[in-house]
């Protein structure tokens, strides 16, 4: 893009002042003399260089006043990075259990709900990683979009602190995973994925739910990872059954859809988390694998110019005033012995 293509005025009924620019090249400020003609003084090569400089200093003030007052500015652009990181798409789970802590409590001044200390580290993640293209969503009793795929970091931190209401009953963890996956957009397609889950649980994940999470996993491939947040006395995602126990979805859904989710093909990695200081190796170690070469898009807001425009104008305004300051007139000057008196 040319530097005409990226700049831009508020008011352009103002550059119709921007010829007038042209005007100390043809007029002067200075007084005139009373000598007739220049060839009754001696060549003055420095003279030369001054008047042209005064010109100049009358342009360029006429100019920057023009382009002041016509509100110059460098227009928006996004402009495109290379960096490390990857297309990450955030799903937080927002039942109620989230709202207790570690260790099954209501959240009191001295420990944090475990979905205060996941939007916590997960916004440290986030701002960690600038080249990243990342998405929020949230889910319960339904999927909840928040904020689609975006470089936009700033609106990123925002929307992770926004899922701070309280949550509901139910944990529909396969739709929440469904809408995962249908926010990588075309233009992520070559670059690396990854899904990030935070639940401190999970549920039955009906037949057809299945079978459209393993569609969904063929077509938009990415790394998986599942955050468990271990509630103190809750079984464990590695956790068998004791002899006799019954084995099912139904009696240990996070160990089921642990099963589940290996089973897609996707590179996947589970962390049992106990705490927030086990939650934050884990944001660690993910961010350590998602780290390889991504094209992103960085936009630059726009930046005002007319200040420096008035202070090149300034600037040149200076250099006249100094100029009008040290004018004198030729027959007030000192005379030159070596110079003849003009006969009178």
């Amino acid at each position: 893009m040319t530097w005409l293509g990226i700049l831009g005025v508020d008011h352009p009924w103002a550059l119709l002042l921007a010829p007038l620019a042209a005007l100390p090249f043809f007029a002067s400020p200075l007084r005139l003399s009373a000598t007739p003609s220049d060839d009754l003084a001696p060549d003055d090569p420095l003279s030369a260089v001054l008047g042209a400089t005064l010109a100049g200093a009358g342009c360029i003030a006429i100019a920057g006043l023009a382009l002041g007052l016509a509100g110059l500015h460098l227009r928006e652009q996004s402009v495109e990075r290379r960096g490390v990181g990857a297309n990450v798409a955030l799903l937080i789970d927002r039942s109620s259990s989230m709202d207790s802590t570690f260790a099954n409590r209501l959240p009191d001044g001295g420990e944090e709900s475990k979905s205060a200390a996941a939007r916590r580290l997960l916004t440290d993640f986030a701002s960690r990683r600038p080249a990243d293209r990342v998405a929020v969503a949230a889910f319960s009793t339904s999927p909840m979009p928040i904020i689609p795929m975006t470089d936009e970091h700033e609106a990123v931190r925002a929307a992770i602190a926004a899922i701070d209401q309280a949550g509901l009953a139910k944990t529909d963890v396969g739709r929440g995973l469904l809408l995962a996956f249908s926010m990588f957009d075309a233009s992520s397609s070559e670059s690396s994925r990854a899904i990030v889950l935070v639940s401190d649980g999970a549920a039955v994940i009906d037949r057809r739910v299945q079978d459209a999470l393993r569609d969904a996993a063929a077509k938009s491939p990415a790394s998986l990872y599942w955050l468990f947040l271990r509630t103190e006395g809750s079984k464990g995602i590695y956790d068998a059954p004791a002899a006799g126990e019954e084995d099912s979805p139904f009696s240990n859904p996070e160990r089921h859809l642990h099963i589940f989710l290996k089973s897609l093909g996707l590179p996947y990695r589970a962390f049992e988390a106990r705490s927030a200081g086990d939650v934050s190796d884990a944001m660690r170690e993910i961010d350590r694998l998602e780290q390889r070469p991504t094209l992103y898009r960085q936009k630059l807001p726009r930046r005002d110019l007319a200040p420096w425009c008035y202070g090149i104008a300034s600037f040149g305004l200076a250099l006249l005033l100094a100029a009008k300051l040290l004018e004198r007139r030729l027959e007030d000057a000192p005379s030159d012995p070596s110079v003849p008196e003009p006969a009178r």
